[in-house]
């Protein structure tokens, strides 16, 4: 029997993820046995540390691409918005499944929405993106690291060490655990802008398969593929890390192509914000459009300074 390894991460929602895809490849190819490479990512070995400050880039990606090029797997199954833009000689990414709900959501056991909490209140959240768009909405709350996976991170806010805590609403519905808690409510996309790639999977392969890459293409979902080509477009144009603080959404509807992007300072402070409109037909350069948009705006200065200020927020001076 023919057989397909998948690289995964061995978290419990990259699990869910990687097996997920295997439930399709089995269902498209009943003869052909797949099996899971399961792998502990640096990103989920260190928990001490903001991930800005951990170096590097593909935090959550790069042990299962090495096991990809070593022989190891013949493909690997990523949350999208955690693969960077930036590919590997070798590797290939061929395939994006159909976007789902992209939106953050807001959880707490103790206030009814981000609107209800207090002056000061403690909202937990990894993300820089978030981080600067929450400060946007709400200039008086304080945000705190919050690191480990969705199992974790619920407890840290059932323990009470936050008020409240913000995360992306499909890995708690892929897992089922968003019912658990008394007061969820989802942020609108206008307030709280997705990264790139949210709620969509990427499948990567190793470059020249022709057999894996059949089978993959099969999992493709067009527009999209189409939406997150934009964004990872504008991500490699502007120069970002997957931490950086930026933000950036393409929707299809129709033939009509609408694509927004924002980059600021975590405190809220100095956005610069553009937003396009194409027809899907001809769409195909607008996430650098946007992107080089936002240069002459003065994102990357503003990109520099994000970097310095979560440096030294980390590396107080002696006293």
């Amino acid at each position: 029997m023919q057989s397909i390894t998948i690289a995964t991460r061995a978290s419990e929602l990259a699990l869910w993820q990687a097996n997920h895809i295997k439930a399709k490849i089995q269902k498209l190819y009943p003869d052909i046995e797949v099996k899971l490479n399961k792998i502990v990512s640096k990103g989920d070995k260190i928990l001490d540390k903001p991930l800005a400050l951990i170096g590097g880039k593909g935090h959550f990606t790069k042990e299962l691409e090495d096991a990809m090029l070593n022989g190891e797997a013949d493909m690997a199954v990523h949350s999208l918005k955690d693969l960077p833009t930036y590919m590997p000689d070798g590797l290939e990414l061929v395939a994006i499944t159909k976007r789902q709900d992209q939106r953050d959501i807001f959880l707490s056991h103790k206030y009814k929405s981000f609107k209800a909490l207090p002056h000061g209140a403690t909202v937990g959240t990894t993300s820089l993106r978030r981080q600067m768009q929450l400060h946007r909405l709400r200039p008086d709350i304080q945000t705190k690291e919050l690191r480990g996976n969705i199992n974790t991170r619920l407890k840290k806010l059932a323990d009470g060490q936050y008020d409240a805590i913000v995360l992306a609403y499909i890995g708690l519905k892929r897992l089922k655990l968003h019912k658990d808690i008394p007061y969820t409510k989802k942020f609108d996309l206008v307030d709280m802008i997705p990264p790139m790639g949210q709620a969509s999977l990427g499948i990567q392969i190793v470059s020249g398969d022709k057999f894996i890459e059949k089978i993959a293409k099969k999992l493709n979902h067009k527009n999209s593929y189409i939406s997150a080509k934009l964004e990872r477009d504008f991500i490699a144009k502007i120069g970002a890390g997957c931490s950086a603080p930026v933000a950036c959404c393409a929707t299809i509807d129709d033939d009509i192509v609408d694509m927004e992007v924002m980059i600021g300072l975590p405190s809220g402070e100095d956005i610069i914000y553009h937003k396009a409109t194409e027809l899907k037909s001809n769409c195909d350069r607008l996430g650098i459009q946007l992107a080089s948009d936002c240069i002459v705006s003065g994102s990357q200065k503003l990109l520099e300074k994000a970097e310095q200020i979560i440096q030294k927020q980390q590396s107080p001076d002696r006293i």
